[in-house]
């Protein structure tokens, strides 16, 4: 293909995502939300798919097979526990206004320079080599696209490599849009929404191509895998298990776990850049799925490439590329030119801002301000601490590109991806421990940091340098000073492991076991103690964290002042002194000294532009700080605590309170419910007790009026009377029964009960009534129930109330009562269950309320007086057993009761 038409593409591209990342910028300074959506931020985070997933993953599983699947297992395995690690580090950035991955750790650690110094100079060793493998990438997908003679191309000199001038188009852009705000903890919003772009682009094209080879270049996935089976050596890709066992994927996934969390890219994008912490709530499933369809047909891909290629002529890395150009398709092959170009120059934008702004905040600022006199040339030193991420940002990409040219050129994209993801593992130990464990102190993170990453080089980089550069040629074959137990390959003579898998078991052992140890047998200063409370208990320090720095010194309010108008226009430190002093109530004519809030606060506003050890000498020159002892600094810590405790325990009296006030309104409903009840329960009272006595009274004036009666209607009437005054005594006595059993004078009379003697009798006695009214009456009963200790009338009675409840809700006709009985466990289990109207859920609750009556569908009351369900729950309660109902609307209801074959009474 044409040169200059790929290299107009490849311009016409950037130029694209240079107006989106403009667009998005202006649309975030508006306001728009979608800028701060969760979808953009989930893909934003798909920069971890680089070249190396889009040229690379293919290239590894030609020559390996499945194990390349490690690399993406890993972070969809840890990204549920980002929830937990992010959102700490986001609390954490947010509150002290950290700006890259080096800023974190050497806050941490005391704000020490020194620990963000060496963490600098690591993070730049260890992803420089990864960014190479981008400048790869373009310069060989380039050279195949453009010189495609069936072979792997060759790289022209520099000046005449596309990567070198695509290098410096990268360069500008970067600069452009990651460094025109003063603050470097702003988010670049415009940036984000790019990178989010470029991720959906690198999917669609891997989609694109993956779909050409399968169903273009061969007849469908089937064809693939079945020829790729039947050949022996391609058979063997197939497989899991290549030879090296399962502890190589252990490690694998390991790495890919800890480079997700820490690869200065992905803190960049997954913390510094995030608007919210719950956008992390979709990325946790988006995020793996985005990972399953960039990696569907890298498989198909690469086993499609070695048959296509069996002589092994054509690396594995260009495969996206030399099969659409092999089968005459150049389009196609442009497209997957644009899909990995996307994947790299993702990468490189992220990377360079990260590594940047590391390099200026820990490296050049500080020296700049450490010099007095070319300190005191510069004027504005905001400006010049722009100027110091340009140059960095730039220094980053062109130090990556000469690594490339000069040293990464012969080799894998996966073998120099994997080297840098041991480099990135070495954090793993001072990060955690950083946020965990308030006794890790400085010197155990510096210790571990510089044995895991002496270790990584040794074991790691030493072995693929050439001999020359060695001195000698026995090193790697011998060990170090003919130390057989020395060997780069074989530390202390642990064989069996592959390269990446021994370089990482030393050094992330020795790492973290320095870190722990050191960490224990030393001490920390006072400012490397109060910063490891802030940050493990960021949560609770995060509202006030300016009262909880322990610091002490004079300094006026107008040499604060005036530090921070160096770096910022004097407008905008009017505006943070007024945001200061409406929340601490402070009068800037009463307050001339600086205490340890304002000054807290000045450096966090200076950590945002300069870094957290540049701020600190900053304040420092204005500062005349006094020594903190540790007493001060517990001192300190225990009023912040006092303060905590003090806010926990308000919190917890309101919410006591706010339960309170709504049990209160509970109770108080529920006695207004218990008013109507009773008011409702001596009406049917009164009205059941004055129908019988109205009855009683009219025929006894018939009888009293008419003299010649006849005996028989005489006999008539006195029968009726006896009736109805036998109706109000049970009514008398139900009342009293209940007033017994709530006030405890109630005693059972234990006897031997037969069960099923008893439901018998009782279902006898009931069977005419239900026949009458058309109903069917069914007992089932376990004859061999064993017999119980209770009081069987109190036990008949119960029994007694629950059929005539049944036949007076069941249908009529055509209704159904089902009474069953039998051991269940150590009691006995009796059930009553109708095919009648239901009960509603609320009324289930209150049918065994003393003044409760079930209404009808009309709503108007059932007759009876509402305490013989009542009765029964105390009279099974009496016998340590437990009354229910199950119900619903339409549909019957069925009444169980539980009596323990011993009563409790």
């Amino acid at each position: 293909m044409n040169e200059g038409w790929v290299i107009a593409v490849a311009c016409l591209y950037l130029t694209g995502l240079f107006g989106i990342a403009y667009w998005g910028d202006k649309q975030a300074r508006r306001g728009r939300k979608w800028t701060r959506s969760p979808w953009i931020y989930s893909l934003s985070l798909a920069v971890y798919c680089t070249a190396w997933t889009f040229f690379g993953s293919v290239g590894d599983a030609s020559r390996n097979g499945m194990s390349f699947l490690a690399i993406y297992i890993g972070p969809s395995l840890v990204i549920p526990l980002a929830w937990i690690f992010w959102r700490r580090f986001m609390r954490i950035c947010k509150t002290q206004r950290i700006s890259s991955f080096a800023d974190f750790l050497s806050t941490r650690y005391g704000r020490s320079s020194r620990v963000g110094v060496l963490v600098t100079i690591f993070m730049v060793m260890g992803v420089i080599p990864y960014i190479s493998i981008q400048h790869k990438a373009i310069s060989d997908s380039f050279e195949v696209l453009t010189h495609w003679s069936g072979g792997n191309g060759e790289t022209n000199s520099m000046f005449q490599d596309s990567a070198f001038y695509f290098a410096l188009l990268l360069t500008l852009f970067t600069i452009l849009f990651s460094t025109r705000k003063i603050e470097s903890t702003e988010r670049n919003a415009g940036l984000v929404v790019a990178v989010a772009a470029e991720s959906v682009v690198k999917l669609l094209a891997f989609l694109i191509v993956g779909a050409f080879v399968a169903w273009f270049s061969f007849d469908g996935l089937g064809e693939i895998f079945q020829t790729s089976a039947d050949n022996p050596e391609l058979e063997r890709l197939l497989h899991i298990d290549q030879g090296e066992g399962y502890g190589g994927w252990f490690f694998l996934v390991l790495l890919a776990m800890g480079a997700f969390l820490f690869l200065p890219r992905q803190f960049q994008v997954g913390v510094i850049e995030n608007a919210d912490a719950n956008h992390l709530r979709k990325a946790i499933w988006m995020f793996p799925l985005y990972l399953l369809l960039i990696n569907f047909f890298v498989m198909p891909v690469a086993l499609g490439g070695n048959i296509i290629f069996p002589d092994g002529s054509v690396s594995g890395d260009i495969f996206m590329l030399a099969i659409p150009l092999d089968s005459g398709e150049p389009l196609v092959a442009l497209i997957a030119f644009i899909g990995g170009f996307a994947a790299s120059t993702s990468m490189i934008i992220v990377s360079s801002i990260a590594l940047g702004l590391a390099l200026s905040n820990n490296i050049l600022m500080p020296a700049l301000i450490k010099a007095p006199r070319l300190r005191n040339r510069v004027r504005q030193l905001g400006k010049t601490a722009q100027y110091s991420r340009r140059f960095s940002i730039a220094a980053i990409i062109l130090l990556a590109y000469l690594f490339y040219r000069f040293v990464a050129a012969p080799y894998s994209l996966a073998q120099i991806g994997l080297i840098s993801f041991v480099a990135v593992s070495q954090f793993i130990p001072a990060s955690l421990g950083g946020i965990f464990w308030k006794q890790g102190n400085r010197r155990g993170a510096v210790t571990g940091l510089i044995a895991g990453f002496a270790l990584w080089f040794f074991t790691l980089i030493l072995p693929t340098l050439p001999d020359s550069l060695l001195g000698t040629s026995t090193l790697v074959s011998d060990g170090l000073g003919g130390i057989s137990g020395l060997r780069p390959t074989a530390l202390f003579g642990m064989e069996g492991l592959d390269v990446i898998s021994h370089g990482t078991f030393c050094s992330l052992l020795f790492n973290t076991l320095l870190y722990v140890g050191v960490s224990l047998f030393t001490k920390q200063d006072s400012v490397e103690r109060n910063q490891a409370e802030v940050f493990v208990d960021i949560f609770e320090y995060a509202e006030y964290y300016e009262s909880s720095i322990a610091r002490r010194g004079v300094a006026k309010v107008t040499d604060i002042r005036s530090l921070l108008e160096d770096f910022h226009q004097k407008e905008y430190v009017e505006r943070a002194f007024d945001v200061f002093a409406r929340k601490y109530l402070i009068d800037w004519e009463q307050y001339e000294e600086a205490d340890a809030r304002l000054i807290t606060f000045a450096e966090k506003l200076l950590t945002g532009i300069v870094g957290a050890a540049s701020a600190r000498v900053l304040v420092s020159t204005v500062l005349q700080e006094e020594k903190v002892s540790m007493e001060d600094v517990y001192l300190i810590l225990r009023e912040s605590q006092q303060v905590r405790t003090t806010n926990r325990e308000l919190k917890e009296k309101s919410d006591e309170l706010k339960k309170a006030t709504e049990a209160l309104r509970e109770v108080n409903e529920q006695l207004k419910q218990q008013d109507v009840l009773k008011d409702e329960f001596l009406y049917t009272v009164t009205h059941e007790l004055r129908t019988p006595l109205t009855t009683i009274l009219a025929l006894s004036e018939l009888l009293l009026d008419v003299e010649d009666m006849e005996d028989e209607e005489r006999e008539k009437f006195l029968n009726t009377i006896m009736q109805e005054s036998e109706r109000m005594g049970r009514l008398i006595s139900l009342v009293l029964d209940l007033e017994k059993y709530e006030s405890g004078k109630q005693k059972l009379l234990l006897t031997e009960v037969d069960m099923v003697k008893m439901v018998q009798e009782v279902s006898f006695e009931i069977r005419p009534q239900a026949e009458s009214r058309g109903i069917d009456l069914v007992v089932d009963l376990q004859l061999s129930a064993p017999r119980l200790q209770g009081d069987a009338d109190k036990l008949k009675q119960v029994m007694l109330n629950l059929l005539t409840n049944a036949l007076k809700f069941c249908r009529q006709p055509g209704g159904r009562i089902e009474v069953s009985m039998y051991r269940y466990d150590r009691s006995i289990k009796v059930n009553v269950e109708d095919n009648g109207e239901g009960l509603a859920p609320e009324e289930q609750t209150s049918i065994f309320d003393k003044f409760y009556q079930v209404r009808s569908r009309g709503n108007a009351p059932r007759p009876g007086s509402g305490l013989g369900l009542a009765i029964c729950k105390q009279i099974v309660e009496l016998h340590g057993g437990t009354l229910w109902v199950e119900s619903e609307l339409g549909k019957g209801a069925k009444f169980s009761f539980l009596i323990p074959l011993q009563a409790s009474k």
